[in-house]
């Protein structure tokens, strides 16, 4: 008796210390193999080490796969998340599963790729993606000169739902190679007699090189190709050399990865824009630690309505009036 008594006497101490619970967080990106977003989840697995933050990733299995990161949403909601940081592939239909989030509690912050509208997330960190596209449309239309009057041009764009990143990029190229725009906020409604057509990649290489083969069946003498992305554009490469066209034909795209900024020096691709994916997920991390302990959310940048995390012409062939970086600067900055 005397023994239980004592063990009796020790329980409630046992338990009476404080359980302090673990800060959580979600990161679901569009797919973990395009290397944008094996930056991106490196960068937020690092600073959420560095911040004592449990963190959970999540991936479509393609571009494109709205399905799973539904399903991430509702399991970052269950396990008590106290942030999620999102790259959607359908930037309208995610909407609802964002707002179940936001109302259990959670901040939900868009990494790259705008939420539309724009104020369905709590935060949007990301590249300025309308301004991404001017300058490789820019740097197109100058480095081509008088003969951008008469230029070819194949769009290889991301999808068939024309989520924000896509259309930004799109129409920003198409403003900054001087084409008069239709609705800004999708793209293929232009009427300009230079542009062969659109397609859609779903973002890697296999899709940019089906692309580029269906617009050159509409016009084999394409001679400039917008890519929504650098695996696209190398899909693309890849069907301009089977028809010994790799040489003419400039092909601009974003993103800016090391693997991109290396193509730009070998000739493959002209000029790309470069982002910092690792940046906008570590800020993310960070939004979510302060969120989690202080219940403030990040503010944007001033005069936009997101957090503008910077963007870079790579090329090594400059031209006047548009301001860029080598391929030894880009290298050097390449997805920092």
């Amino acid at each position: 008796m005397k023994k239980l008594l004592a063990l009796s006497a020790l329980v409630p101490m046992a338990f009476s210390a404080p359980v302090l619970a673990e800060t959580s967080a979600c990161l679901i990106t569009k797919t973990d193999t395009n290397p944008f977003f094996v930056k991106m989840k490196e960068g937020a697995t690092a600073k959420a080490e560095e911040l004592g933050i449990s963190l959970k990733s999540y991936a479509g299995k393609v571009d494109g796969d709205h399905e799973s990161q539904v399903a991430a949403i509702e399991t970052c909601i269950a396990d008590g998340a106290k942030g999620i940081l999102i790259t959607a592939s359908d930037t309208k239909a995610i909407v609802s599963s964002v707002k179940q989030a936001r109302d259990a509690g959670l901040l939900v912050i868009a990494l790259d790729t705008p939420l539309e509208p724009i104020d369905s997330a709590d935060a949007t960190f990301a590249t300025d993606n309308f301004l991404a596209g001017e300058l490789i449309g820019k740097w197109a239309a100058a480095t081509l000169g008088d003969a951008a009057a008469d230029a070819k041009i194949g769009m290889l764009d991301l999808a068939v739902s024309q989520p924000s990143v896509g259309v930004l990029r799109d129409q920003g190229f198409l403003q900054g190679f001087g084409i008069d725009l239709g609705d800004p906020n999708k793209w293929g409604d232009e009427d300009d007699a230079r542009i062969v057509g659109n397609d859609v990649t779903a973002g890697n290489e296999e899709g940019g090189r089906k692309a580029m083969e269906n617009l050159l069946a509409k016009d084999p003498m394409i001679n400039v190709v917008y890519t929504i992305n650098e695996p696209a554009a190398a899909g693309a490469y890849e069907a301009l050399k089977s028809i010994g066209r790799e040489s003419d034909v400039l092909i601009v795209s974003v993103d800016g990865g090391c693997p991109g900024v290396d193509n730009v020096a070998e000739g493959v691709i002209g000029a790309t824009s470069q982002q910092y994916p690792l940046l906008m997920a570590s800020l993310g991390i960070e939004a979510i630690k302060a969120w989690a302990d202080t219940g403030v959310k990040p503010a944007p940048t001033e005069g936009k309505d997101f957090f503008d995390t910077g963007v870079a012409l790579v090329t090594d062939k400059p031209v006047d009036g548009v301001e860029s970086i080598d391929t030894k600067t880009g290298t050097d900055r390449c997805w920092g």
